[in-house]
């Protein structure tokens, strides 16, 4: 799971499920702070094994900013509903369909953000259809599959869901340690911190995890597909990263065109790591692209 993801979300957080067009998803959505001029509405996608709860660290200094923050379970992780064993669910088009509609709900152009596999279902919907996104950034998400080592490690991963429970696998993961994609085992934040990671890898649907571990052991480059879309890009990442090494990740932003940051003290994920430098750089990359006077009308 993902390092320090926190599960306590700011007071004036509110979490509900977001009606779309194709069914509703868990979502923790969190206001632009009292007296702050709002700037804009983000939508955060999480990452393979992940949820919602680890961009939890970002809503209050975003909110800061003037951003309104909704971080979103995807269909078949935590607790969005998906089913147990269809893959086909899963398939890359769908999840970024859904991703198109939970926009589309929100009723406003947003910055998207995707962390990691959430990086590469965020630039499937963007292919799809630009017009719901003001920017993209791509946070410790690479250009196509995953690194021989951390393909080696899913496989082992997907190899014990074929044969064992989620709650087999848990303790085994937490003997040897997941992917770095999921995260070391995470260090408690609280008492209920233990608990809470080992509800959320129950409450994922094993057929997600088969889904998308494939996708991401095969997943094509479509870096000059997504140049050709006229949107603002964002490359971020730690300073090391084993699942896209980062001069993977430097090239990416060359051949986007892209903004890069790389966030001192961070490894996969950013978001949990160092959550004020990476909100902070975040910020300074949407208040360069602000809402344009005209509001999105689908």
């Amino acid at each position: 799971m993902s390092r320090n993801a926190a599960f306590s979300p700011p007071p004036s957080a509110r979490a509900y499920r977001l009606r779309t067009a194709r069914g509703e998803f868990a979502v923790v959505d969190s206001p632009a702070a009292a007296g702050v001029a709002p700037r804009g509405v983000v939508m955060m996608l999480p990452g393979f094994t992940g949820s919602k709860e680890d961009f939890t660290l970002l809503h209050r200094p975003l909110g800061a900013r003037g951003y309104r923050t909704v971080a979103v379970d995807g269909r078949g992780q935590y607790e969005s509903d998906g089913p147990e064993h269809d893959e086909s669910a899963y398939a890359r088009p769908e999840l970024a369909r859904d991703v198109l509609a939970q926009a589309a709900a929100l009723g406003t152009r947003v910055h998207l953000v995707g962390h990691s596999l959430g990086g590469q279902i965020a630039r499937a919907a963007v292919l799809l259809d630009p017009a719901p996104f003001l920017s993209l950034t791509l946070m410790s998400s690479g250009p196509a599959r995953i690194s021989e080592s951390q393909r080696q490690r899913v496989k082992l991963l997907r190899d014990a869901l074929d044969t064992m429970t989620m709650a087999e696998v848990w303790e085994v993961m937490q003997a040897m340690g997941p992917p770095e994609e999921a995260g070391a085992p995470a260090p408690a934040h609280g008492p209920e911190d233990p608990v809470r990671l080992r509800d959320r890898w129950l409450g994922t649907r094993p057929a997600q995890l088969l889904a998308t571990g494939r996708q991401l052991c095969t997943e094509p480059d479509r870096v000059a597909e997504l140049a050709a879309v006229p949107l603002p890009f964002h490359v971020l990442s730690g300073t090391y990263d084993d699942t896209w090494p980062v001069p993977l990740l430097d090239e990416m932003a060359l051949r986007l065109d892209a903004r890069r940051t790389v966030v001192a003290g961070a490894e996969h994920s950013p978001n949990t790591d160092q959550p004020l430098p990476t909100a902070r750089a975040l910020a300074d990359f949407w208040d360069d692209h602000p809402v344009p006077p005209r509001p999105y009308v689908r």
